[in-house]
């Protein structure tokens, strides 16, 4: 799969908590390194999602902000 984001971190994910419409996915990129995606259940059946699964965030903005 090719995508047009720059930003593409693989991991393993560690955590899917599904509220009411959305979910919070937690992927570990690195030894003790999370990041954590909100996406909507649909997404996590229809990707069938689980903890042990090999997954990457994309990260896709037009804005990056930093601080110190």
């Amino acid at each position: 799969m090719k995508l047009s984001a720059r930003n593409i971190l693989p991991g393993r994910v560690i955590a899917v908590t599904k509220g009411e419409t959305t979910a919070h996915v937690r992927i570990e990129i690195a030894p003790g390194l999370v990041v954590t995606a909100s996406i909507t259940n649909e997404a996590v059946d229809d990707l069938a999602l689980a903890v042990g699964d090999r997954a990457s965030a994309v990260i896709k903005a037009s804005d990056v902000m930093i601080g110190k």
